[in-house]
């Protein structure tokens, strides 16, 4: 598939470099591609790098990997038209620009609320999925827990949207578990403040949830 990915940071790259060596062919959206040209030079030059709005008409899925605070305005780039009729990964977070407190970061949003809904509210032809939000960059791509495979949770109103989500999160070594409708983002967005909290409070990073069933 052509996927293009939203932004240039950690989050981006590391979802960069696991769709391109499942073999799709990838975009990078940025508003400075100077970002992002001596890590392109470090793969080969095996993205192509361009404008928000160029990489949202080229990518027949689309990754939303931007700052939360920052995710509208990207979405707003990337143009509505473009984005119509797209799966839209949300791998954002609420994250404020408040300093975390005892390890434990704030949301500009509240409970009720998720930004997950917002932007689909505000992008309503586009079929926005909640996913890869709870877990650093390092780890989203065959995160390497031996035979257990951690559990990526996922929200969003269109099943079929979720379905294919589904299948990618499982060539990247997750097991998937739909939550339900965008609303259910309001439960997963937090899980980033608790994933947070022992990397902030001793230095940990190296760990995912896992839901067990019985």
């Amino acid at each position: 598939m052509r996927i293009g990915i939203l932004g240039s940071g950690s989050v981006a790259r590391s979802l960069a470099g696991g769709f391109i060596n499942q073999g799709h062919d990838i975009m990078m959206g940025t508003r400075d591609s100077n970002k992002l040209r001596d890590w392109s030079n470090s793969i080969d030059n095996k993205v192509n790098i361009g404008s928000f709005e160029q990489a949202a008409k080229y990518g027949e899925i689309i990754i939303l990997a931007v700052k939360g605070t920052a995710a509208e305005s990207a979405l707003n780039l990337a143009t509505g038209s473009a984005l119509s009729g797209k799966i839209i990964i949300d791998a954002t977070n609420p994250i404020s620009e408040v300093p975390p407190q005892n390890g434990v970061l704030q949301f500009f949003t509240d409970i009720n609320k998720s930004l997950m809904e917002t932007l689909q509210e505000k992008f309503p032809e586009s079929h926005f999925v909640k996913a890869f939000s709870s877990v650093g960059a390092g780890l989203m791509v065959n995160p390497g827990f031996g035979n257990i495979k951690p559990t990526m949770f996922i929200a969003g109103n269109s099943a079929k949207a979720k379905e294919e989500v589904r299948k990618i999160l499982d060539s990247f070594g997750w097991e998937a578990e739909d939550m339900g409708g965008a609303e259910a983002a309001r439960a997963i967005e937090p899980l980033c403040i608790l994933w947070c909290i022992p990397g902030f409070s001793r230095n940990e990073w190296s760990h995912a949830f896992k839901l067990l069933k019985k």
